[in-house]
């Protein structure tokens, strides 16, 4: 008893004198740093390009154009504060860090290479789907500027990319989720006698030496930069505020490398390299770094040494350099005649990532018929893989020759290109050449909705259960409130229809083909178009009469659009007496009779496996939608709420027929001028038929313009 009375005030004393380290967090440990002063013996983790060359250098790309390479510290760091004492509270912050790391780029061609590499910390070692060139191996044109990607990285970029707003060919820049720097400076470092800045050239074949440090009380990073022998300056070159806890949301990251090259070969070396969280990086042994190979000089060993076997030579050799000049010319003549390219004044704005026609040649073995997709009014869709990715993409190859299908371009490039929603088909690029335009998305293995609607096999890979379809609802809803609400400008969809559903690889729905989008801004309600544009069934009332689109004759396509997705038929079909029915009048009908009758309208192929309540819901708001009074239709947001069970449907209340007739009728009585409805009736009669697609084989012929 008395031992323990004068063990105890001494336990109490040792854990006075513990609690300091406690509270400061104090619970780094050696896995959180390290350093590489040569790779001969590294476990990296590469791909790609990337290799150690038997001397001991990290070298990230090959000699060969549109190459990209990836090396990566085989484990994760723990770059969020540790859960431990009491820093609990503050385990949401992205820890301080730092590196160091020695390079160089070293091009086959001197004073010409590209495109650079980059420090990176990532969520995963994982860069496969990102593209070489412009994208230095990070991301692609898809993920490009997204917050999902949760990725920083320090590119030393050596080409200009006016895509991404660099400030030239030679600069550091500090990146985001996107390549775009958030802040970037030419190549060079701070003298610390006189303050002036003096220039580095990346591609020089020079080895240089890079720090990169986050600070996480202010939330900056640091980047400098010197050539090797040179102090540390004092003075960054790069300082950019960022708060890497809202980019880095995992407690681990991996840090790495990442580097690609262009059409030029370039050589991107790594030398030595060491990270530390928590703390300053430790010091990589310099004298044990492998050089760095010299390729200035290649080529001038193999001079040849006697005057007899030049004399012999020499005039063997001109003559067929004559012979091979002149056939080299007449190829050159054809190539570029075949694959010579237009540009004009508009494309600049629209910021469309510009594909090389040559890569989608190859990609599609030459637009062979074994790669058809689909085939339309305006033109063809193919499959292809893109050579300097290996990405699976769809080309749409446009006839240029039709006006409307010139128009139909302009329209794509200037929406869909710039637009970002993951239930929008994402357009990576696009080409023009002599009387061919085309447009390169993202490939939809599943294809179109529509196949999968009407397909005349029951084979369970093709039919839609209940729930993939509401999914598919849903998601057509978002993407259309996105559109509609949510970008910089409202886009009028004008063409929502199954065939312009696809569907990914996780039967997601995509909706594509903005061919007769339009652009309006938010202060603006009607857009005054020259022609009726969509499709049979799916043009809402008043934009057949009056030629006024707005968001809600989108909404009205939407609603046929559901009620399509439910019954399994089409919106307009011919009765036995060569009438055509409205599947939005028979719906109702059917509804009209008995509301709790749902089998007699769903689609028998879903064979009874449904929510009821999700149906009955689904049936009631594609009605709503459909509405032919314009004010009675509900917004894509309201829509959104309804599908989730946020909000409560109203009465649904329509006329007791539906007919076309009745409606026109209908809207008369709203105040729509008579002259104007004659004269559109009377058009219709002369509608012409057109369609595009974008993965389904087969003419659709109900696509009409209206002039």
């Amino acid at each position: 008893m008395i031992e323990a009375k004068r063990v105890l005030p001494l336990l109490f004393l040792y854990g006075l004198h513990l609690a300091p380290a406690f509270a400061a967090g104090d619970c780094s440990s050696d896995g959180d740093k390290f350093v590489y002063s040569s790779f001969a013996a590294a476990s990296l983790t590469l791909d790609g390009a990337a290799m150690v060359t038997p001397r001991g250098l990290l070298q990230l790309t090959s000699e060969t154009a549109l190459s990209k390479g990836h090396a990566f510290h085989p484990t994760p760091l723990q770059l969020r504060a540790p859960l431990c004492g009491a820093q609990k509270k503050a385990a949401a912050a992205v820890r301080s860090f730092s590196a160091s790391f020695v390079f160089g780029i070293v091009p086959v061609t001197p004073g010409m290479g590209g495109h650079g590499l980059a420090l990176v910390v990532a969520p995963s070692k994982d860069l496969s789907s990102a593209m070489a060139s412009n994208y230095i191996g990070l991301l692609n044109s898809s993920s490009n500027g997204s917050v999902h990607n949760h990725i920083v990285a320090v590119e030393l970029d050596t080409i200009q990319s006016p895509e991404f707003h660099d400030i030239n060919d030679n600069h550091v820049g500090v990146d985001v989720n996107s390549l775009v720097s958030v802040d970037a400076a030419s190549a060079g470092y701070y003298d610390d006698r006189t303050g002036e800045l003096r220039n580095l050239t990346l591609v020089s074949g020079e080895v240089m030496r890079a720090w990169v440090d986050y600070d996480g009380d202010a939330t900056r990073i640091d980047v400098t930069l010197a050539p090797v022998g040179t102090e540390r300056p004092k003075k960054p070159l790069v300082s950019a505020t960022v708060d890497l806890s809202t980019v880095i949301i995992a407690d681990v990251a991996y840090v790495g490398f990442s580097s690609s090259t262009g059409r030029l070969s370039t050589l991107h070396y790594v030398l030595g390299w060491s990270f530390a969280v928590g703390g300053p990086a430790p010091a990589i042994d310099m004298a044990s770094l492998p050089p760095l190979p010299d390729r200035r000089n290649s080529g001038s060993r193999s001079r040849p040494s006697k005057t007899m076997t030049l004399a012999i030579a020499l005039p063997v050799a001109v003559g067929a350099l004559a012979i091979i000049i002149a056939m080299a010319a007449c190829v050159l003549l054809v190539v570029r005649r075949r694959y010579i390219e237009l540009r004009e004044d508009w494309e600049i704005e629209f910021g469309a990532h510009r594909l090389p026609y040559k890569d989608l040649f190859l990609a599609t073995d030459g637009f062979k018929d074994k790669n058809l997709l689909g085939l339309g009014g305006f033109g063809k869709v193919y499959k292809g893989v893109l050579p300097t990715s290996g990405m699976e993409v769809a080309v749409k190859r446009v006839w240029h020759e039709s006006e409307q299908g010139m128009k139909e371009f302009v329209a794509e490039v200037a929406t869909i290109g710039r637009l970002r929603h993951r239930n929008l088909v994402q357009l990576l690029g696009y080409c023009r050449l002599k009387d061919q335009l085309l447009l390169v998305y993202d490939y939809m293995p599943n294809g179109s909705l529509e196949k999968h609607l009407y397909s005349h096999d029951n084979n369970t890979s093709t039919v839609l259960n209940w729930a993939q379809r509401f999914q598919i609802i849903k998601g057509v809803a978002s993407g259309l409130l996105y559109i509609h609400e949510e970008w910089e400008q409202v886009v009028i969809h004008r063409d929502v229809k199954a065939s312009n559903v696809l569907l990914d690889s996780e039967m997601n729905a995509r909706l594509g083909d903005f061919g007769l989008a339009r652009l309006r801004s938010h202060d603006t309600e009607l857009l005054h178009t020259t022609v009726v544009a969509g499709t049979f069934g799916y043009i809402a009332p008043e934009l057949a009469l009056t030629g006024k689109a707005s968001p809600l004759t989108d909404v009205f396509a939407f609603g046929a659009f559901l009620l399509e997705v439910v019954t399994g038929r089409r919106p307009v079909e011919e009765t036995i007496d060569g009438d055509r029915l409205l599947l939005v009048d028979w719906v109702f009908e059917q509804w009209r009779k008995d509301q709790s009758l749902i089998e007699v309208v769903v689609d028998p192929r879903i064979q009874g496996d449904y929510d009821v309540n999700e149906l009955s819901l689904t049936l009631r708001v594609g009605l709503l939608c459909s509405h032919p009074l314009a004010s009675v239709r509900p917004s894509m947001r309201t829509v959104m709420q309804y599908l989730a069970g946020d909000m409560p449907l109203p009465e649904l209340t329509m006329p007791t027929h539906m007919g076309i007739m009745s409606m026109l009728a209908l809207l008369q009585s709203q105040g729509f001028d008579s002259s104007v409805m004659a004269t559109s009736s009377s058009s219709s009669s002369s509608m012409r038929s057109s369609s595009t697609l974008l993965s389904q084989k087969g003419d659709d012929k109900s696509n009409v313009h209206v002039p």
